[in-house]
């Protein structure tokens, strides 16, 4: 296999894909002006800073200071080398590398180890389904899922499957086909018995359904029992490939239509993932009985702001629509939520009533969480007792106060005082109170943040000096036009810029242009090795300069450059003076103060 991949290839590769088609299978991005904004994917934030320039084929992030190019981008995103983007953006583009890429991953590197944890779920998949449509032994199972209401179709889609009935039928199974009996204990696909330390197969005579994780592997399993066996679901273990807090089930094949709905809809279970999916609601998530995480939130905030929350309609399922609406929407997600009659979840709904209705009644009529908190907070209340009456108005009009437009907090205020028959001025009375003692809150945790969390932010605020925006605005001008480049450096007449990174960049740049290369940001940010320096190249790439560089704009920027390194040495000289003067050596004093009237002659 060759060592690199030719710069031709590499260009080839750039020119072929779209950095804004790359960046929106990780990112939701909405155009504003030339440019394209999303939440930025390597660190949190509620309001976004996250540019893509599909001008000039760049990202770059105002808050962390994340940017560079496609390469780059899936080098962060997915932790990859080089190598591997290049090779995942080359299968994109469809270019033949013409590499044995036999020893390169495309994907996120993983070790060899979890790697065949991957093909054995990978194989167990495909052979539990087998198993099902296709055998005499999984007749009794497919039967019992087309008695459900599963279709041949639903589960040729989701793959599910049949595990036998036998001990340790997998074991042998994949022992035969090279897997150890170490790695399939780690992968929790077999059990030691503690008595003989023979092993025997986790999953028996269950319907099987396989996990995927979000680039499509199959990295786990969930079985139902046929009959009244306990548990009713038995989910794999935790292990080195399966985190169910980081993982959404369906995930992977629902993702192109939230993108195109721009909404996803999370459930609490698979099953109503699947029943959903019959009835056409194809934007179905959710998670793997676990509550919602950072992690899910994550990754839902990178692919779609709006999500449906519809779960059970039972005690426990509001009280976790709940907590998964306030996750949510603390985190900057517009939140809905499905309405569904007591006691029944999706898949009960949609066999007793039918998919048209589940859509349009249920999906299709779900409220604001606004409205949802309404119902949520008369739940075990008597609103013909006064004392239970006036908790609930109270409860209500401060959660009002929170609202941010205005128009909504009047809705809702006028909801509630023709539902009480309230007094709407009073109401908006306590409303305004409420919202100043939250400002007021607001205001002292700000104060009380420390001052590092705010020292990033602070730093971007503030006006640079002079010579840091002249030295910014010319490698701007430089990477453009390898005369310019060279211009400056003949008008620099050996100086340097002042700020070390700079300097590190038109070094790099002058090697470039001395290769015999071409004029291209893009190209040049792949030439870079050092991430802070494409971080830099990136964030200057995206200033707004003129086209084609003046003789006198020019001057003015070399002037700015060259003024600081004369003004740092007026006062290296005036500290010189003060010395000389100290040690009472007036010739040198004067002598020096001549020189320094000299520097200031010159700026």
């Amino acid at each position: 296999m060759a060592e690199r991949i030719a710069e031709e290839k590499l260009n080839e590769i750039r020119q072929a894909v779209d950095i804004v088609d790359v960046i929106s299978d990780y990112v939701q991005l909405k155009k504003q002006g030339r440019n394209y904004f999303g939440l930025c994917p390597f660190h949190g934030e509620n309001s976004p800073s996250f540019s893509v320039s599909p001008d000039k084929q760049i990202y770059h992030c105002f808050g962390c200071g994340a940017g560079g190019n496609a390469y780059s981008f899936l080098m962060e995103a997915e932790g990859l080398t080089f190598m591997e983007a290049a090779i995942k953006l080359a299968d994109r583009a469809n270019i033949d590398l013409q590499l044995d890429l036999s020893a390169v991953s495309a994907g996120k590197p993983v070790s060899k180890e979890n790697q065949q944890m991957i093909e054995a779920h990978e194989l167990l998949r495909k052979f539990y389904h087998h198993l099902l449509v296709n055998t005499k032994d999984g007749q009794h199972a497919l039967e019992y899922l087309l008695g459900r209401g599963f279709t041949i179709e639903s589960i040729n889609k989701f793959e599910v499957g049949y595990a036998l009935g036998t001990w340790d039928f997998v074991y042998k199974f994949l022992a035969k086909r090279g897997f150890s009996t170490a790695l399939l204990e780690k992968a929790g696909l077999i059990i030691k018995r503690e008595k003989d330390g023979s092993y025997f197969d986790r999953f028996r005579d269950r319907i099987m359904f396989p996990i995927l994780d979000k680039n499509g592997n199959t990295i786990a399993f969930s079985g139902r029992s046929l009959g009244a066996d306990e548990p009713k679901y038995l989910n794999s273990p935790e292990t080195a490939i399966f985190n169910k807090s980081k993982i959404l089930y369906n995930f992977h094949l629902a993702r192109p239509s939230i993108r195109k709905l721009q909404q996803a809809v999370l459930f609490e279970g698979f099953a109503d993932v699947i029943a959903a999916d019959r009835s056409g609601v194809e934007n179905g998530i959710a998670t793997m009985g676990t509550a919602l995480t950072d992690e899910h939130i994550t990754l839902i905030k990178r692919n779609v702001q709006s999500v449906i929350i519809c779960y059970d309609a039972d005690n426990a399922g509001v009280e976790a629509a709940f907590r998964a609406a306030t996750a949510l929407s603390a985190a900057g997600s517009y939140i809905r939520v499905a309405q569904m009659p007591d006691g029944m979840d999706p898949d009960d709904y949609i066999k007793k009533f039918g998919a048209d209705k589940f859509r349009n009644d249920v999906i299709g009529a779900s409220i604001p969480f606004m409205s949802f908190k309404l119902l949520y907070y008369r739940r075990g209340k008597n609103l013909q007792d006064e004392g239970d009456r006036l908790q609930y108005i109270e409860k209500v009009v401060k959660e009002i106060s929170r609202l941010d437009k205005a128009v909504e907090k009047d809705h809702y205020l006028r909801q509630l005082a023709s539902e009480f028959s309230l007094s709407l001025d009073a109401l908006m009375q306590e409303q305004q109170q409420y919202t100043r003692v939250e400002n007021r809150k607001t205001t002292s945790k700000s104060a009380e943040k420390p001052a590092k969390k705010w020292a990033g932010a602070m730093k971007t605020e503030q006006l640079k000096p002079a010579y840091h925006t002249a030295e910014r605005r010319l490698i701007a001008h430089m990477l453009r036009s390898s005369d310019v480049a060279y211009k400056v450096q003949e008008r620099l007449a050996g100086s340097s810029f002042n700020i070390d990174e700079h300097q590190a960049i038109i070094t790099y740049l002058f090697g470039y242009y001395e290769d015999g290369r071409a004029p291209d940001p893009g190209a040049f940010l792949n030439y870079l090795q050092d991430p802070k320096l494409k971080r830099l190249v990136a964030d200057i790439e995206m200033m707004s300069i003129n086209e084609e560089i003046s003789q006198q704009e020019m001057s003015d920027y070399i002037k700015q450059v060259l003024n600081y390194q004369k003004m740092l040495m007026i006062k290296e000289k005036e500290a010189q003076e003060k010395e000389a003067d100290r040690q009472k050596d007036f010739a040198k004093a004067a002598a020096i103060a001549m020189e320094i009237i000299q520097l200031r002659k010159s700026l």
